[in-house]
């Protein structure tokens, strides 16, 4: 990070990119993140820190598609990457970088998959993690970070409390600040979704990608990796609207959109089941913002019963349990396509950022589904035929 405050952003030699490198030499390259190397700023390939991420399928969905009346929707499903969740793609190239420039430990306050995701990438880089996450982080996400021989701290509080601990130890102890946008390395490697995408569609962007937003990293590099695309020729034409989807219980970055300003204020008492995107003040709003208005976007909040609701309807409809904040998006996309904002022949890319296993706390099951003189009732039935 600047040391002004502002993010840092990751800049290289595009024109040579484009002068070295074509849309076919991908093709006999491994399927992971990697394969996109001259666009990421990892230099030697022996710093490569890897599980296997990235080339998560984009699925089309028919029949959650014809329930929206919609003919092109189609899900970027980020829950089949390591760790269950996209902060695998940050955690990969960020944990890399910092081995490269000789990093040892690092330090990160998370809501919880970040967290864990950082903290296992840096026990496979052979370094020392530091994670602070809010008490009420999901108890899947705590023993991850734990497994990984991390040092885990607990706080009461939000994310905001447990950047302010990070902060001080950070400065007491000399650590490697890994905090969304203190360093600039996290954006890269979300940003190979947006890579991904382009390639997925054979160059051609969608009309519209909608991203859960609480950070807003995502949104960030899926904005620049276009830009950058279309700098070096593989992709033309207009950039995608971008949504930014985020809680009614916290929805800083809406409210600043619907208030047409640059950055976003603090959300007091910010409350949501889908905790990844619990984010009270991201440092890069602006950043956030200004994608959305560049593109024509816009940013719309989501009440938790609707996610919760829109949860089951995608699992029924599509096989797919997708996590609170992937169905945040699905019911914005239902939403916006009801408003009229979104065409029914437009081709548009829902982010499903993790598997929807990590949040069982959150799976909301009809009781008489439950009820054991019925399961026991049905399963006579099937032993009688």
């Amino acid at each position: 990070m600047c040391t002004c405050g502002a993010p840092l952003l990751v800049n290289y030699d595009l024109e040579g990119v484009k002068k070295n490198l074509s849309p076919e030499d991908l093709k006999e390259r491994t399927n992971t993140l990697w394969r996109y190397h001259e666009l990421l700023p990892v230099e030697d390939e022996d710093n490569m820190v890897s599980l296997g991420e990235g080339m998560t399928p984009l699925v089309s969905l028919p029949q959650l598609g014809k329930d929206m009346s919609m003919k092109n929707l189609l899900m970027k499903d980020e829950g089949l990457i390591p760790t269950g969740t996209f902060k695998a793609r940050g955690a990969a190239v960020g944990v890399s970088k910092a081995k490269e420039v000789g990093v040892k430990e690092l330090a990160m306050p998370t809501n919880g998959n970040a967290g864990a995701a950082w903290a296992l990438y840096a026990s496979r880089a052979g370094l020392q993690s530091t994670v602070v996450m809010p008490d009420d982080a999901p108890k899947i996400t705590r023993n991850e970070v734990a497994s990984s021989g991390a040092n885990l701290y607990l706080v009461n509080g939000l994310i905001s409390d447990a950047g302010k601990i990070v902060g001080k130890a950070v400065k007491d102890h000399d650590l490697y600040d890994a905090s969304t946008l203190k360093e600039p390395y996290r954006i890269e490697g979300k940003k190979t979704m947006g890579l991904e995408i382009a390639e997925q569609l054979n160059w051609k962007m969608p009309d519209v990608i909608l991203y859960p937003t609480g950070g807003g990293v995502g949104l960030i590099g899926i904005y620049k990796a276009l830009n950058e695309l279309k700098e070096i020729g593989w992709v033309v034409g207009k950039l995608p609207r971008l949504v930014a989807v985020q809680a009614t219980g916290c929805a800083p970055i809406v409210k600043a959109w619907e208030e047409g300003k640059s950055d976003s204020e603090f959300w007091n008492e910010s409350e949501t089941l889908a905790f990844g995107i619990n984010v009270p003040k991201a440092l890069g709003d602006f950043l956030v913002l200004d994608a959305i208005y560049k593109t024509d976007g816009c940013a719309i909040a989501i009440d938790d019963e609707s996610m919760v609701q829109e949860q089951e309807k995608v699992a029924r409809l599509e096989g797919s349990f997708v996590c609170p904040e992937g169905a945040a998006a699905f019911v914005a996309t239902r939403r916006l396509r009801e408003q009229g904002w979104i065409q029914e022949e437009e081709t548009v890319v829902v982010l499903n950022t993790g598997a929807g296993i990590k949040y069982p706390d959150t799976v909301q099951v009809n009781p008489e589904m439950l009820e054991k003189d019925d399961v026991i009732r049905r399963v006579e039935n099937v032993i009688n035929k």
